[in-house]
């Protein structure tokens, strides 16, 4: 699913003026994503854009997951915004690699998380 989510993304932000994905990182429960967005576009309404555009894709590709998400709800109804001004480049290692560090940290506190 996550390859499935990775081509599928782009797709849907591309049908918006001057909306792009700059940074993708999936990971098994949640997704970072470095947007640009045009001043015009609430960024509320972008999001619940894309997660209405993966979610009827998913449902399609991966018939199973009707049963397992019934009433075929497969994102949670929040999402964490913040803006980036200067420090956009640090912003974009963060989503770039938040996958890798959270394994880095898991290896080094394993009984951590049990």
């Amino acid at each position: 699913m996550s390859n499935f989510c990775k081509q599928r993304l782009y797709q849907p932000a591309s049908q918006k003026d001057r909306v792009e994905i700059l940074e993708l990182n999936i990971q098994p429960d949640h997704i970072h994503l470095l947007l640009s967005i045009s001043p015009k576009y609430q960024v509320c309404k972008i999001v619940g854009f894309l997660k209405g555009k993966i979610a009827i894709g998913l449902f399609q590709h991966f018939e199973k997951l009707g049963r397992v998400y019934w009433g075929r709800h497969f994102w949670s109804r929040g999402y964490c915004e913040s803006t980036v001004g200067l420090d956009e480049e640090m912003i974009r290692k963060y989503v770039k690699y938040q996958e890798q560090k959270e394994k880095e940290l898991e290896k080094a506190q394993p009984n951590q998380n049990k």
